[in-house]
């Protein structure tokens, strides 16, 4: 019975809006209908600026923590089995309900950040270097999307080869990862395939700022 209040908590959790909820309080839209139409930190960053998307992004990612983190009150011994097997259904129950927010018409981002933030109460030492890869390729080809596809690829990878991960349903969950974040993101592989996917401005030249 407490497993299941938790599993239900972490959904409620992952279900907050961010995106859609400043969108509209601070801005007076709706993030869905502008952009890409995810209400999710990649368009927060693109329609609301870099102070809103940052926002949005640590919020987003902290859902997933706090997820993760409502298994030391299972009563479960830390660390143990069914410890992390707990914390790993927390994770994709907060996912879940970003992706489908029961506060937002059940239409949410794609997870990314909460994602993340349920790696990193996990294993902090996979999420930071997650984090490497995904900030390599995205000064490399200033592609979000292909940041966080190659990131997620190399979840499993770093779990089954760096790290020696020796839970069985912890390396299922890497590897089911690397194909939903490949699932969610079709539609920006062929954009990345036919050129037209948008790029982040990482280092704007400042009369790129001052002329408006």
């Amino acid at each position: 019975m407490v497993v299941a209040i938790l599993l239900v908590l972490a959904y409620f959790i992952g279900s907050i809006p961010t995106a859609v909820w400043v969108s509209k309080w601070v801005y007076g839209i709706d993030i869905r209908e502008h952009g890409s139409g995810n209400a999710g930190a990649t368009n927060s960053f693109r329609i609301l600026g870099p102070k809103a998307g940052a926002g949005v992004m640590f919020v987003d990612m902290m859902k997933g923590f706090l997820a993760v983190k409502l298994a030391f009150l299972s009563g479960y011994t830390f660390y143990s089995e069914p410890f992390i097997d707990l914390q790993i259904f927390l994770g994709v129950f907060s996912v879940v309900g970003h992706i489908f927010p029961i506060w937002a018409d059940f239409r949410g981002g794609k997870g990314i950040a909460t994602l993340f933030g349920m790696i990193l109460a996990i294993q902090y030492q996979v999420a930071f270097s997650l984090v490497l890869v995904f900030f390599l390729m995205l000064f490399a080809t200033r592609y979000v999307s292909l940041s966080s596809i190659t990131a997620s690829i190399s979840f499993p990878l770093l779990i089954l080869f760096i790290f020696n991960e020796h839970e069985l349903s912890y390396k299922l969950f890497a590897i089911a990862t690397a194909f939903l974040v490949v699932l969610t993101h079709h539609k920006n592989i062929g954009r990345l395939i036919s050129g037209n996917e948008n790029k982040v401005p990482l280092f704007r030249k400042k009369r790129d700022r001052t002329s408006h």
